[in-house]
């Protein structure tokens, strides 16, 4: 059993200063997968620190796929002989397995991949993957433990997705790149880290079309080569620490993450109130004097607001005159941080109505997705578990704000999704140390 780590936090006024941020955490786990797939080394550069780099290197490493990680930059080649099991130790540690089951049947003609994992924010089931590919000839056994595939060669089909799942659509990608004949997606997800993964793999000789309508064209090639790639910065990171500064009333500019990746973000925040500065070098915000107003947003598939963004807007909320409504419609169980942020103060009571937006595909369910969120709450110091990623740095934001002292236990998942955050905080001026 992994050890939890603790953060102590005090609050310690404004936060202020530069953040640079690497690249995404969503992309680089599915960049390092997609590497498999090219004869001759593939490198990924301005590659974040973070723990989901190092848990899909070492699947790779137990695949017989060479990995060398050197700062911010990640190499990567096949080895001589694959093997086309993923070991059972990595079951429940994250969404990549699945992944690679599109590349290791074209590499090896079979695969096992153990259970997913990944945050406990809902469902994110494996049957639009499964699908997928026994639609492209593959014979597929969903077992206890995990996944058995294997196909002597999968084929193109046209694939209608009943929602947009960023996952499935990279499945699908990275088995229709090398498959036989032609590959049409529909309803794809078009999500910006969806679309770098694509023009890695055109990088790598795929050929791939983006179409109208949430379509993605793949016609198979014989082989692909290896490639190299810049990777975005991470757009989630962005606004997270966006949202630091507006939540402290300091002022944070964000380096390297591109203003198109931020557009609604950007919106959203201005419609509270929010003054941004936005150049070629960072985009910072800060609050008016008189403070944020309150809002209603419901979360959605690109170009929508994006579902990672709404743990800090919540503790935002909090910090935002008036009462403010918050409607998730990507994930049915996001709202499992919110018990921590109670636990500091913050009036926050979630629902199994849609609130704040038009009915969605949870409203006839039990699912607690949405919430009203009273501002301005004072919160206050609490020693608090912290269940997932983003719900974790939604936490620090709290303290950073609270009387008195937290102790945020569970940091380790903070670790897994953000870059340096430890270091990034402390740059930033918040009272922050390790408990020994």
């Amino acid at each position: 059993m992994i050890e939890d780590k603790v953060w102590l936090i005090e609050p310690s006024g404004p936060l202020r200063g530069d953040v640079e941020v690497r690249g995404s955490k969503n992309g680089v786990s599915k960049h390092m997968v997609a590497a498999m797939l090219g004869t001759g080394e593939s490198s990924i550069h301005n590659a974040p620190e973070v723990g989901e780099v190092g848990i899909t290197a070492a699947m790779l490493e137990a695949l017989g796929i060479h990995v060398k990680i050197n700062e911010q930059e990640i190499r990567i080649e096949k080895g001589k002989e694959i093997r086309p099991q993923v070991p059972h130790a990595f079951s429940g540690l994250n969404r990549i397995p699945i992944l690679m089951l599109g590349p290791l049947l074209h590499l090896a003609g079979e695969a096992f991949v153990p259970l997913v994992g990944g945050d406990p924010i809902g469902r994110r089931p494996v049957n639009f993957h499964v699908e997928a590919l026994r639609s492209m000839g593959a014979e597929v056994e969903v077992g206890e433990d995990g996944i058995y595939a294997k196909a002597t060669r999968l084929r193109g089909a046209r694939i209608e997705l009943p929602y947009p799942s960023v996952g499935a659509t990279e499945t699908i990608l990275m088995s229709a790149v090398l498959a036989e004949g032609k590959t049409v997606i529909k309803n794809a997800a078009m999500e910006p880290e969806v679309v770098e993964l694509a023009l890695f793999l055109q990088r790598m000789g795929a050929r791939i079309e983006l179409s109208p309508d949430r379509r993605i064209v793949i016609e198979g090639v014989p082989e692909l080569h290896g490639a190299q790639t810049w990777l975005s910065g991470d757009r989630i990171e962005a606004f997270s620490y966006l949202a630091a500064g507006l939540i402290t009333r300091g002022e944070v500019r964000v380096h390297g993450c591109p203003q198109d990746r931020l557009v609604t973000a950007i919106t959203t925040l201005a419609r509270m109130g929010a003054q941004f500065e936005i150049n070629d070098d960072y985009i910072c915000a800060t609050a008016p004097p008189e403070g944020l107003r309150s809002a209603a947003v419901q979360t959605d598939t690109h170009p929508g607001f994006m579902t990672d963004w709404q743990t800090p807007l919540m503790v935002l909320f909090t910090q935002s005159q008036g009462m403010s409504v918050l409607h998730e419609t990507v994930f049915e169980n996001r709202l499992v941080y919110v018990p921590a942020l109670q636990e500091m103060g913050c009036e926050i009571e979630v629902f199994d109505q849609c609130l704040g937006g038009p009915a969605c595909r949870y409203h006839d369910t039990n699912a607690k997705h949405s919430a009203v969120v009273r501002g301005v709450s004072k919160l206050r110091g609490a020693d608090v578990m912290l269940p997932d990623i983003r719900a974790g740095f939604s936490a620090v934001l709290a303290a950073a704000v609270a009387d008195g002292t937290s102790r945020l236990r569970g940091v380790q998942h903070i670790e897994r999704g953000y870059h340096r955050p430890f270091e990034q905080f402390a740059l930033l001026g918040l009272n922050i140390r390790r408990e020994e």
